[in-house]
């Protein structure tokens, strides 16, 4: 059994890690309120965006824009968006098992594949791997617009010279704080957007755009690709929140229930002493008789 010095020493340091973790939830909770809003926010907005998108593509040929081309897929690169900080569960690890996944089924279909890493956590655990092209491993903990447009223009760059032939972003959407599932989103070509109202219910009939609906596309496709971007960093930010105050709330529970653990065990090896120690006092007067 061990000493009553060493369960103490080891009560008292799960209790300054239970205080710890405690913290780091409520630090979680309170930039989970911002990045929630701030996504809640931008969903709108990317939705009347494919709406647009939807209205002006639909009759659109994919050969008269470079960026809807389509093309026969011998090369493909995965943007897998991850956060810069750990301690969030098994958030970033299951982004990551999605990405081998999909990198196993595109090899075994006889693709080559790359990577590009957004966020130092999944640079981290996909190196290995050998296959990141390019990783941005600084940009999660405050990203803005123009780093989603700097993202979106390496991979447009890296489709019209041919060195690539179809994009995915794969990242973690934000489902609920308890719920985070990591998804992939078609990227390049851009493909015409499926609208998902109700068309019984709307009225049917064109639109006349001034400029043409040609050159709105190609103004707009850029544009479009850097607020897919953008949406799936706003995801992977509140979600890596949302993952984390659920963590560091289990790891607090867990160190309650240790402490519970280790302070019977303190006190069984206490009374286990006390009991020694009586029964050397009581032989001792024993032996004075």
């Amino acid at each position: 059994m061990p000493s009553l010095k060493d369960v103490k020493t080891k009560i008292s340091g799960v209790q300054k890690t239970s205080q710890i973790t405690k913290a780091m939830n409520m630090v979680a909770a309170a930039k989970l309120r911002g990045a929630q809003e701030k996504m809640e926010a931008f969903r709108p907005y990317i939705s009347k965006f494919n709406n647009a998108m939807s209205n002006l593509s639909g009759g659109a040929v994919s050969n008269a824009f470079p960026l809807m081309e389509k093309r026969d897929v011998k090369t493909v690169e995965l943007v897998v968006v991850t956060s810069d900080r750990g301690l969030c569960g098994s958030y970033n690890a299951n982004i990551v098992k999605r990405t081998m996944k999909m990198i196993d089924q595109y090899e075994a279909e006889g693709k080559s594949v790359s990577l590009v890493c957004v966020g130092k956590k999944g640079f981290q655990l996909l190196k290995k791997t050998g296959k990141i092209r390019k990783s941005y491993t600084a940009v999660m903990s405050s990203f803005q617009m123009f780093n989603a447009r700097e993202i979106a223009t390496d991979a447009v760059e890296q489709f019209l010279k041919g060195s690539i032939d179809k994009v995915e972003i794969v990242f973690g959407e934000f489902k609920s704080v308890a719920v985070q599932n990591p998804v992939s989103v078609p990227f390049l070509p851009v493909q015409p957007v499926e609208d998902q109202g109700e068309t019984e219910k709307k009225i049917s009939g064109d639109y006349i755009y001034e400029p043409s609906s040609e050159e709105i596309m190609e103004l707009l496709q850029p544009f479009y690709l850097n607020v897919i971007i953008y949406h799936a960093m706003l995801e992977v930010g509140a979600g890596e929140h949302a993952a984390r105050m659920t963590a560091m709330d289990n790891a607090t529970s867990a160190c309650k229930d240790i402490v519970s653990n280790l302070t019977i065990i303190y006190n069984k090896a206490r009374q286990a002493a006390v009991t020694n120690e009586l029964m050397d006092i009581v032989g001792g007067a024993e032996a004075l008789k």
